[in-house]
């Protein structure tokens, strides 16, 4: 199905934005929008893992068109916070990881790093050791919830870019294909060294296959070489001389005209 929807995190006398499918909301609660983000109605999954249990839960017996506000204890949302879950790595580990080796990667506070299977949040650092909290961003705070459903998502073709969508994203620059069970989709080129997608990949396929109940699933990475350009410098025409006509045959290359002698 596809929703728009609000979600607010209350807790320690402040109000903060999770997320929203509203442009004009996550401007006014943020000050700024997120670059690459788009809009609008989104795809979701029922029974995924998007939301929490809780919130699911709610969104199982919602009907087309339906618009409501739901509040949820931190139990049946982000949980509570669990103290044992702030652990301390060493610098020289954290620099190790994928996400760090990239050219445009900075660690600060707030930095989400995944570590041994897990994703967690940095709160302290220093030049040797570094603090991740693996709990939940949101954990022991009330969520409220404004959810609208938009409507169900038709179309083989839809359903394959909704399922990308809700992975991975950037699913209008897929070249998506579905020959009855059989599916095939062409990988864009910002994809193909993309660090989120190869995350991404086996959910997206695990989902073809159990929700569409795919077959076949077959990903097309094509590199096409460019053309090399010409070496070759032109020669203006004025730059080249006109050459002599040879002479005929028989004939001097040089002939001198004698006036006759007066007698």
């Amino acid at each position: 199905m596809q929703l728009e929807y609000e979600l607010w995190a209350e807790g320690g006398g402040r109000t903060d934005l999770i997320d929203a499918t509203s442009e004009e909301v996550v401007q006014k609660a943020t000050g700024t929008l997120p670059s690459g983000r788009t809009f609008g109605p989104r795809p979701h999954l029922i029974g995924g893992e998007y939301f929490p249990a809780g919130i699911e839960k709610v969104l199982e017996n919602a009907q087309i068109g339906e618009e409501f506000e739901r509040e949820f204890a931190p139990a049946d949302a982000f949980g509570e916070r669990d103290p044992n879950l702030i652990e301390l790595f060493s610098m020289g580990e954290v620099q190790r990881l994928p996400e760090m080796r990239r050219e445009d990667a900075e660690l600060d506070i707030g930095t989400v790093l995944t570590i041994r299977g897990r994703r967690g949040r940095v709160v302290t650092l220093t030049q040797a050791r570094v603090r991740v909290d693996f709990n939940p961003p949101f954990a022991g705070r009330k969520v409220r919830a404004k959810f609208r459903i938009v409507g169900r998502i038709e179309g083989a073709v839809e359903q394959v870019r909704a399922l990308i969508e809700l992975e991975y994203g950037h699913s209008k620059e897929f070249q998506v294909e579905v020959h009855g069970k059989s599916i095939v989709l062409t990988i864009p080129d910002r994809t193909k060294f993309d660090v989120a997608w190869f995350g991404a990949k086996p959910r997206v396929v695990d989902h073809l296959r159990t929700q569409l109940e795919a077959h076949s699933v077959k990903l097309i990475e094509e590199y096409v070489t460019p053309k090399a350009a010409s070496t070759e410098t032109p020669v203006p025409a004025a730059a080249i001389e006109p050459t002599a006509e040879a002479p005929e045959k028989g004939t001097p290359a040089h002939s001198h005209t004698h006036s006759p002698k007066s007698a």
